[in-house]
């Protein structure tokens, strides 16, 4: 910002709180700009509202395809298109992690899902009622202020020239008008003669309306399994930024595996930054819930942090969200769960979802966004997708990010003991029986893999996603559903129909386990997944080769089916599908090669229809299997599937009440696993 001189205060100072606590920094990021940037800046250009935001009827009304010609098909593509807001100039360059300068005419926008303010979630969560936007400017330009409604339309607020060596603007913000949604942001133009510089932008609230006394701290719960280069990555983040630094108590580093974190170069350098602000622990691999429960263990033990923040290992932070979840967390009307959305780690201006909801008539998850997941700010820039300015309520978020009051982990316990999956679901839910809600605040989020290169009925995952996927409901559902034994029956068909026959076998194995009782789950919890994998040896879907070249040349290549159908036809030729595979009499035990090669992405059951074998290739494309047809196992599995799924249901208030009165999530129980 060069030399500085007497402040210039510019814009509206409506109110005078005593202090003010900046709650969001506006923030770029210094590394991975080029792949990052459109989460933090974008190109201005001009805002086209559309008739949706305006008229709530057209959400209910139909489009009749069938009377649609070529020109109006056209039309409707053309209103369609993203608005593309395109690269920053050359000469407009990010100049560190709060400062950027504009050249000459350059016109940006930061409404963007790292540097829009989420006003709505603070006026539906907090007490607070007035936001206060502060910056320093260098040069000659223009700053507008906007905020949105829960429609997203645009509202501008303020427009401040700004000239000289450096001025501040002040201004503050009424949160009136918000509980449905919106969002507060500003533009930045510079002046013809330019450059502009923008630094230290920051959103602040007054403290007067903080629930806690004083501004509250963290300990961060990282647990890893043989990921050391990704989880020294994570620590150095954490010790890099100050912001987290002054707010962390600790970071309890859990490493659960035999290639060790503490082994990896420079890692004695980063553990001597850290100082008392890390806590090394080993112990044997429980599993993510066994690594994040010992971390909000040892934050209770300690009683010294008001939060504990879940971290992923193979994550990759912004930090500043970190920042963002305590001070929301501080200022929530009562204690709350504050989580935050997971980016694309390969795609990373892709938001895979920000926070998601449980279906308990079907335990199945779903996008808490009904546009669903996997939205591209690049694309889509965040001004111009009215859907994320409403605010999106959910019923628990995943752990690769989530921050959780130490009290409500004392009234509620830890995570339960299952090794992995549904660990977090279960505790979402758990705590929203107990009055603890959880959050999703946009512009809190980590860059994590997605899940497109990855299929549980191939792996041993399958166990866990089966057994405490039901256990969740037992858990929490006094009855059973008719649509819980067909979800359960469906658990088999849909593996069985593409000749996976290791995972038909482990949901027997998970239902038989869960049937078991709660005391048997926790027993056998250190030993589980040495069980499954044996249990998974022995199937052809698991006997893989690194090349096709293993095996006989398929008999004819994979094409999709070029005739689709709308949802009750594909209905119907699933169940008809179902129903061949069933009764069906030839099968692929003996066959001298495959019928197909399909391709990871492909491997739904209709991929699979009319054949007897199939070369099906593995999530990560490094490995392929000779998959075939066998009925009699097919049958076999399916008839001892529908016998444990009566007799699960038929036991259901019995084993509901056996699993509540366990208390599985206790410290006490954990207490034990960890003396093992």
């Amino acid at each position: 910002m060069g030399q500085r001189t007497p402040l210039t205060i510019l814009g509206r100072m409506a109110t005078d709180f005593d202090s003010w606590e900046t709650v969001n920094h506006v923030v770029f990021p210094v590394r991975d700009a080029d792949e990052t940037m459109p989460l933090y800046a974008v190109p201005w250009t001009r805002p086209h509202p559309t008739n949706e935001q305006f008229d709530p009827h057209q959400d209910f009304e139909r489009i009749g395809f069938e009377a649609m010609n070529r020109k109006t098909f056209h039309h409707l593509l053309q209103e369609t298109e993203p608005t593309l807001p395109g690269e920053l100039s050359d000469d407009t360059a990010v100049v560190g992690r709060t400062a950027i300068t504009l050249a000459a005419n350059d016109h940006l926008t930061f409404c963007t899902y790292f540097n829009a303010f989420p006003a709505s979630y603070w006026r539906r969560w907090t007490a607070v009622r007035t936001v206060r936007l502060t910056m320093d400017t260098a040069g000659e330009g223009t700053i507008d202020v906007f905020r949105s409604t829960g429609r997203g339309i645009p509202k501008p607020v303020e427009s401040i020239d700004v000239s000289g060596e450096h001025s501040h603007i002040a201004v503050e913000l009424s949160l009136d008008g918000l509980l449905d949604g919106g969002l507060f942001w500003f533009d930045a133009k510079a002046g013809p003669e330019g450059p502009l510089t923008v630094a230290d932008a920051a959103w602040s609230v007054p403290e007067a309306a903080r629930r806690t006394p004083q501004p509250g701290t963290l300990s961060i719960a990282i647990t890893t399994f043989n990921r050391p280069s990704y989880c020294h990555d994570q620590l150095k983040a954490m010790a890099g930024d100050a912001g987290v630094r002054a707010r962390l108590d600790t970071i309890y580093c859990v490493d659960q595996g035999t290639d060790l974190v503490s082994d990896q170069p420079g890692f004695a350098d980063t553990a001597a930054d850290l100082g008392g602000q890390l806590t090394y622990l080993r112990q044997p691999n429980y599993g993510g819930s066994g690594g994040f429960s010992r971390g909000m263990f040892e934050t209770v033990k300690a009683a010294k942090s008001a939060y504990v923040l879940l971290l992923d290992d193979d994550a990759i932070s912004e930090p500043e969200s970190i920042v963002r979840a305590v001070c929301f967390a501080d200022y929530c009307t009562a204690p709350t769960i504050v989580g935050g959305g997971m980016l694309h780690l390969d795609n990373r201006t892709v938001l895979h979802t920000q926070g998601e909801n449980l279906d308990p008539n079907q335990q199945r998850m779903s996008s808490a966004d009904p546009r669903g997941y996997n939205h591209d700010f690049a694309r889509f820039p965040l001004r111009d997708t009215p859907d994320l300015h409403k605010r999106i309520d959910c019923d628990y978020n995943a752990w690769w990010m989530c921050l959780i009051p130490v009290e409500t982990i004392r009234e509620i316990g830890l995570s339960l003991p299952i090794f992995i999956k549904f660990d977090d679901i279960e505790y979402g839910v758990r705590a929203r029986e107990h009055g603890y809600l959880t959050v999703s605040l946009p512009g809190v989020a980590v860059w994590h893999q997605a899940w497109h290169d990855k299929n549980s009925q191939r792996t041993w995952e399958e166990y866990f996603i089966a057994r405490n996927r039901w256990m969740c409901a037992l858990l929490h559902q006094d009855r059973p559903t008719l649509r819980h034994a067909v979800e359960m029956m469906f658990m088999d068909l849909n593996p069985g129909l593409k000749f996976f026959y290791s995972a038909m076998a482990l949901n027997r194995m998970a239902l038989r386990d869960l049937m078991r009782g709660p005391q048997y789950v926790v027993e056998t919890m250190p030993h589980t997944l040495a069980d499954v994998n044996r249990a998974r040896q022995g199937f052809v879907d698991t006997e893989t080769k690194p090349n096709f070249d293993a095996f006989p040349e398929p008999r004819r290549r994979f094409s999709i089916d070029d005739n689709p159908e709308n949802g009750a036809d594909t209905l119907k030729s699933g169940m008809k599908t179902c129903l061949r595979g069933i009764l069906a009499r030839r099968d692929g035990v003996d066959a001298e090669r495959p019928d197909v090669a399909v391709p990871a992405q492909f491997t739904v059951w209709r991929a699979f229809e009319n054949v007897q074998s199939a070369l099906v290739t593995s999530p990560d494309g490094n490995s392929v299997a000779w998959c075939r047809r066998d009925n009699k196992l097919f049958r076999e599995q399916l008839r001892r599937g529908l016998v444990q799924v009566r007799a699960l249901m038929s036991r259901w208030e019995e084993l509901a009440a056996e699993y509540r009165a366990a208390d599985m999530a206790s410290f006490e129980t954990w207490e034990r696993i960890f003396a093992q």
